[in-house]
C-alpha cells in the first residue's frame, strides 16, 4: 500500500474529521469566551474590586517606571507582567467552569434521551417456586 493511500485512508476516518471540527469549534469557542471575560467580566471585577489587572506589572529595569501603561513599560525595558498572569488565570477558571456547565447540561439531555433500564426479571412463579423446593427436598 502506498503512502499517500494510507494517508487518505488515515485522514479519511470519522474520528479524524471529528476532532478536526471540534478543534475549530473549541478556537472559535474560546474567542467567545475571551470577549465574554475581558469585555464583560472583568470590567465588572475591576468595578468591585477597584483593580484593573491588565497594566499591573513590575518593572524589571531602571528604564521603565511605574504609572505607565502595560504597553508603553514593554517599549521601555522588561516587565514582569502578573497582572496578565491573574488575566489568564481568571480567563482559565471562568472557561473551565462554562466547559463544567455544558457538559453537565449535555449529560442531563443525554440522560433523558437514553431508554430507561429494563426492569428485572420477574422471580419464579409460586409454582416454580414449589417446585423449586421439591428439587432441593429431593437432593437431601
Amino acid at each position: 500500500m502506498s503512502f499517500f493511500k494510507e494517508f487518505r485512508e488515515f485522514a479519511t476516518k470519522g474520528n479524524v474529521m471529528d476532532l478536526a471540527v471540534g478543534v475549530i469549534i473549541g478556537a472559535a469557542f474560546g474567542k467567545i469566551v475571551d470577549s465574554v471575560v475581558n469585555d464583560l467580566i472583568m470590567p465588572v471585577v475591576g468595578i468591585l474590586f477597584k483593580a484593573d489587572f491588565t497594566n499591573l506589572y513590575l518593572p524589571l529595569s531602571s528604564k521603565v517606571t511605574m504609572g505607565l501603561t502595560l504597553a508603553e513599560a514593554k517599549k521601555l525595558g522588561p516587565v514582569f507582567a502578573w497582572g496578565s498572569f491573574v488575566t489568564a488565570v481568571i480567563n482559565f477558571l471562568i472557561l473551565a467552569f462554562v466547559i463544567f456547565l455544558l457538559v453537565k447540561a449535555m449529560n442531563r439531555l443525554k440522560r433523558k434521551t437514553e431508554a430507561p433500564p429494563p426492569p428485572p426479571p420477574p422471580g419464579p412463579t409460586p409454582t416454580e417456586q414449589l417446585l423449586m423446593e421439591i428439587r432441593d427436598a429431593l437432593k437431601k
